[in-house]
């Protein structure tokens, strides 16, 4: 990609005004502004960029951000641990690597970097722990369990629906809890959509979830049942809860079904149904930062579990 060349490559005013000649110190502030943009916490932000006020230190503030390879982050980090005299706490250290894989990954992805130098490194806080995910032989229990539910006379198609949502869209709690029929549309070129809208720091944000056929027609069964008209579950997210817990004690899951272990078992089975990292990233509504540790987890679940 061509690039233009800005005529204050030390003072860029935009993202677009930063090359490989602009020093690490004049990218700080516009850092700061993407952060702000990804609804970053203003505490989140201080820590990050005291964190690149540290990698100057160490670097010299002029460094090219084009000299910022692998090797300079690796010495910069090896002088932070056990050279600069202060200490430096294990969450500090995993910390401080966040900030650097997502201040590299930001200049790879404004074509700064040819490629991302951070990206090899690993964290040495130690692994965190895994979540609870339901095996393909659970979920398949999970379903006839979800199915078994009454009504009166009839079939209690809510446990069912709620299931299947949330096996295919891994959506949070509160989320399942602000639900609207108009957030489902049948008109996507991919199938029946799923929109998950919220609005962080006065930034409005939207994603689109596909559900299959088997889901929808969960759905007309349920809305039917329960006469919906506006609020799709109009239970709190508390009972959506204890129907959960209910279902996974019918199929005599191992552990507690939750919104949590729902979340993880979709990203696990899209990660094994070979679906792209970025694209489960996306499903889930993570930054890039918080996938870092995520997709981690979600690999080493897969490794851990084998294929299914």
């Amino acid at each position: 990609m061509n690039r233009q060349i800005s005529l204050f490559a030390q003072a860029p005013q935009s993202p677009d005004d930063i090359d490989g000649r602009t020093s690490l110190a004049a990218t700080f502030d516009l850092f700061a502004d993407y952060l702000r943009g990804e609804s970053k916490t203003e505490n989140t932000i201080k820590s990050f960029i005291s964190d690149l006020r540290l990698l100057a230190e160490f670097t010299g503030g002029a460094l090219p951000t084009a000299e910022l390879g692998v090797s300079r982050l690796e010495r910069f980090l090896q002088w932070m641990e056990t050279e600069r005299g202060v200490p430096c706490s294990r969450k500090t250290y995993a910390r401080r690597v966040t900030t650097l894989k997502v201040y590299c990954r930001w200049l790879y992805d404004l074509d700064v970097l040819a490629e991302d130098p951070a990206l090899s490194i690993r964290q040495r806080s130690g692994p965190a722990p895994l979540s609870d995910v339901l095996t393909d032989a659970q979920v398949r229990a999970c379903i006839v369990a979800a199915g078994e539910f009454k009504r009166g006379a009839e079939q209690d198609y809510r446990p069912a629906f709620l299931f299947r949502l949330l096996l295919q869209s891994g959506i949070k709690k509160a989320e399942c809890g602000r639900l609207r029929l108009r957030d489902i549309s049948r008109g996507g070129s991919e199938g029946a959509e799923l929109f998950i809208r919220h609005k962080a720091r006065d930034v409005y944000k939207e994603r689109r979830l596909i559900l299959d056929a088997e889901t929808m027609r969960l759905l007309d069964s349920y809305a039917r049942q329960y006469q919906v008209e506006d609020q799709l579950f109009s239970c709190t997210t508390r009972n959506l809860e204890y129907i959960l817990t209910d279902i996974g004690a019918r199929a005599k899951a191992p552990f507690k079904l939750s919104f949590e272990v729902m979340r993880w078992t979709m990203a696990l089975r899209d990660y094994r149904a070979g679906v792209a990292e970025e694209h489960i990233r996306e499903k889930l509504g993570l930054s890039r930062q918080s996938w870092y540790e995520t997709g981690d987890k979600i690999r080493r679940l897969a490794e851990l579990l084998g294929p299914g």
